[in-house]
């Protein structure tokens, strides 16, 4: 009995060493001598740039993800909320009113705002904002965007 429980653990330990062993053959930063093998990384391979299917590093940049888009959504709410409607459906405001009543809530506006606009989902002159010099600079919330939305609450 005691013996088929070493030889198990034996077996698993094993198994992590070879795990182990493959992990380090395709990690680009690897000192172990055996990773000189590894394949050659190509810009044209899917997996370039990204992280290994199922790992932590992989999950983690999900739930970062998940939380841009969170914090994207919301900056659209507040842009719906204190910006004024235009004849097109678009609704607009300054980036100073917006700057303004955003600091209350997020320090990371400029950034939102330019991941918004590579979503498509708001436009504005210029390649970035900043405070002072682009305060009278238009932002306009797409019509479009007003369908992922969720409902505009009354008095806000």
């Amino acid at each position: 009995m005691a013996q088929k429980n070493l030889t198990a653990k034996v077996s698993f330990w094993k198994q992590q060493e070879e795990e182990h062993k493959q992990k380090q053959l395709i990690n680009p930063f690897s000192s172990w001598e055996g990773a000189s093998h590894r394949q050659k990384l190509s810009k044209e391979d899917e997996h370039y740039g990204r992280p290994v299917e199922g790992s932590k590093t992989e999950f983690r940049g999900k739930m970062a993800g998940e939380m841009v888009s969170h914090e994207i959504i919301e900056l659209c709410c507040v842009l719906r909320n204190l910006g004024h409607q235009q004849g097109n459906g678009n609704y607009h405001i300054t980036f100073r009113d917006l700057f303004e009543a955003y600091t209350k809530i997020s320090n990371k506006l400029v950034g939102m705002l330019m991941r918004a606009r590579k979503q498509n989902l708001v436009e504005f002159e210029g390649e970035m904002l900043w405070q002072g010099r682009d305060d009278f600079i238009v932002i306009a919330l797409k019509k479009d965007t007003l369908a992922i939305l969720p409902p505009a609450v009354p008095g806000q």
